[in-house]
C-alpha cells in the first residue's frame, strides 16, 4: 500500500483546495488530484430575485473579482431587457472594467504567483510572499506597488460607487456620469498606469527571462498541455476584456469557433465529477473524453496566455510589441503553463493603454449614460474577460423579471480540467523514489498558480444539485450514522 501525500490548504490563491499526491509502493506518483470541497451556490439561490440585482448579488461571489462578476451581469441584462447601452455607458464600462484588470493581474504578480519567480520556487514558504518580493525587489518598489494599486481602488470607488462590490452597471447604461476633474485625474493616473506596467515587464525579463533556471522551467515538457484555447476579441481579432466574439482555436491554432455569447450552449457544454464540487466544460462537438489533453480532446483553457494564444495580437502599441516579443521566443499557440504569467504582465500594459485611449475619448462626459427603453425580460447572456479568463452570466426570467433559473460559466472552470492535469503530471515528474521535499511541491502548486484561479468564484453545482453528507460520532469516535441528501 503507497503513501498519499496532502497538500492542504493549497496556497497563495482564492478559496479553498487541497492536493492529494498518491504513491505506489515505490514511492513514484499514481494518481495526482485537485478537490475542491467548498460550496457556493449562488446559481441555486439567485433564483426567486429581481433580474436587476443580479450585478450587485453575483459581486459577492467574490471579493478578488467582483467587479467581474458586476460587469458580466450588467451586460446579461442588456439583451434580457432587450435594451442597447448608450455608447457613453459602454465607454464607462470599459474604463472601468480596465481599471480592474490592471490592478487585479498585479496582485496576482507581485502577491500571488510573482513569489514563484522573484524569490525563488524553492526559496523557504515564509519568504515566498509579498514580504519577500518586497526585500528582493526593495522597499521603494514595494511601497510603489502598494500605492499603485490603492491609486486605482480610489478611482475605482470614484466611477462605480465601491472599488469591491460596484453599484454602477444598469440595464442599458451605468448609474453615474464622468465629471470633467475626474477624466483629469484618469489621464494623469493613465500615464503612470502605463509607466508602472512597463517597468514591471523590465522587471520580468530580468529577473525570469534572463535567468536560464528559470527560463528552462517555463520552456520544460514538465508544465506543458497541447489544449483548445478561448477568449474574447474585437473585430480584428485582437484581445478585448469588454466586448467581442468568442474565439475558439484548437491545439496548432486553427480556428474551430468564432460566436456571438447568445450561442455559448450550442458551443459548451458542462461534465461534474463526485468528488469536486468544481464543473468542467468541454467542446460539446468534440464531446468529454476524459483528463487528456491533445487535439481529440474536447477540453479548453483560458486565462491571459489562452486570451493571446486566440488572437491575432494587441489593440495597443506598446502590448502589440511585447505580444511580439513572446512569439518571437516561442511557438503560437504556445503551450507551456506558466508563460501565463508573462502574458498576465502584458495584458497589464494593455489594460493601462486602454485605461489612456478611453479617458481621452471626449464623448466620456456626455450625460447620456442610460438608455431607459427596457422591455419585458426573458432571457439574458452577458460575458467579459476575467483576468482568469472567459466569464459568462445567463439568466431566464419569468414575465415580471423573476430569476427563473442562473448558469455561471466562471473562467476558473474552464481551466479546472487543466488544472487536474497540470498538478498530475508536475508530480509525476519530479517526486521520484519516495523523495518528497517542501520545494517539490511547491513546484506542485505552481502548477495551478500560473492560472490564478478562483476557487470561491467556480464552485458552483449544477442547477438542483447541492449534495450534503452529515457523519454522527459518539464520544469514542465511533461512528454511528450517516445523513445524505
Amino acid at each position: 500500500m503507497g503513501k498519499v501525500i496532502t497538500i492542504d490548504p493549497i496556497t497563495r490563491l482564492e478559496g479553498h483546495g487541497k492536493i492529494s499526491i498518491m504513491l505506489d509502493d515505490n514511492g513514484n506518483v499514481e494518481r495526482a488530484f485537485l478537490q475542491v470541497p467548498e460550496l457556493r451556490g449562488f446559481e441555486a439561490f439567485s433564483v426567486g430575485r429581481r433580474a436587476e440585482e443580479m450585478p450587485q448579488i453575483t459581486s459577492r461571489i467574490c471579493g478578488v473579482c467582483p467587479t467581474a462578476h458586476h460587469m458580466a451581469g450588467t451586460k446579461a441584462l442588456d439583451p434580457l431587457f432587450d435594451v442597447i447601452p448608450t455608447m457613453t455607458s459602454k465607454l464607462i464600462r470599459e474604463l472601468f472594467y480596465s481599471l480592474f484588470m490592471f490592478e487585479d493581474h498585479l496582485i496576482h504578480f507581485y502577491f500571488l504567483g510573482g513569489p514563484d519567480f522573484i524569490v525563488g520556487p524553492g526559496a523557504p514558504a515564509a519568504n515566498r510572499n509579498i514580504l519577500g518580493v518586497i526585500d528582493k525587489v526593495g522597499i521603494e518598489i514595494g511601497k510603489k506597488v502598494i500605492a499603485t494599486r490603492r491609486r486605482t481602488r480610489e478611482l475605482m470607488m470614484q466611477i462605480g460607487g465601491k472599488p469591491i462590490h460596484p453599484v454602477l452597471g444598469l440595464p442599458g447604461g451605468v448609474s453615474k456620469k464622468i465629471s470633467k476633474e475626474l477624466q483629469k485625474d484618469l489621464i494623469s493616473f493613465s500615464k503612470e498606469a502605463i509607466d508602472f506596467a512597463q517597468f514591471t515587464l523590465k522587471a520580468f525579463n530580468e529577473m525570469v527571462l534572463q535567468n536560464k533556471a528559470y527560463l528552462d522551467l517555463i520552456s520544460s515538457k514538465i508544465y506543458y498541455h497541447e489544449t483548445n484555447y478561448m477568449g474574447m476579441v474585437d473585430k480584428n481579432n485582437h484581445v478585448n476584456f469588454y466586448d467581442g466574439k468568442i474565439r475558439i482555436v484548437d491545439p496548432e491554432g486553427t480556428e474551430l469557433y468564432k460566436y456571438d455569447i447568445k450561442d455559448y450552449d450550442k458551443i459548451l457544454a458542462e461534465h461534474v465529477e463526485p468528488w469536486t464540487y468544481i464543473k468542467f466544460p468541454y467542446l460539446r462537438e468534440l464531446g468529454w473524453k476524459g483528463f487528456i489533453d491533445g487535439k481529440e480532446s474536447g477540453l479548453l483553457r483560458v486565462a491571459p496566455l489562452g486570451r493571446l494564444n486566440v488572437a491575432d495580437g494587441m489593440a495597443t502599441p506598446l502590448a502589440q510589441s511585447e505580444y511580439e516579443k513572446l512569439y518571437s521566443m516561442l511557438p503560437k499557440p504556445c503551450h507551456h503553463t506558466l508563460v501565463n504569467h508573462w502574458a498576465r504582465l502584458i495584458e497589464v500594459l494593455y489594460a493601462a493603454e486602454r485605461i489612456e485611449e478611453i479617458s481621452k475619448i471626449k464623448e466620456l462626459l456626455s450625460p447620456e449614460i442610460r438608455n431607459m427603453d427596457l422591455k419585458i425580460p426573458k432571457k439574458g447572456v452577458g460575458v467579459v474577460e476575467a483576468p482568469r479568463g472567459t466569464l459568462i452570466h445567463h439568466y431566464e426570467t419569468d414575465d415580471n423579471g423573476i430569476i427563473t433559473s442562473a448558469n455561471l460559466l466562471v473562467a476558473t472552470l474552464f481551466n479546472s480540467a487543466a488544472m487536474c492535469m497540470s498538478i498530475e503530471r508536475v508530480a509525476k515528474e519530479i517526486i521520484k523514489n519516495g523523495v518528497v521535499k517542501e520545494g517539490l511541491l511547491n513546484m506542485v502548486e505552481m502548477a495551478f498558480r500560473a492560472y490564478d484561479p478562483c476557487l470561491s468564484c467556480a464552485t458552483h453545482s449544477l442547477p438542483g444539485k447541492m449534495p450534503l453528507e452529515i457523519s454522527l460520532y459518539d464520544r469514542s469516535k465511533k461512528l454511528i450514522r450517516k445523513i445524505s441528501r
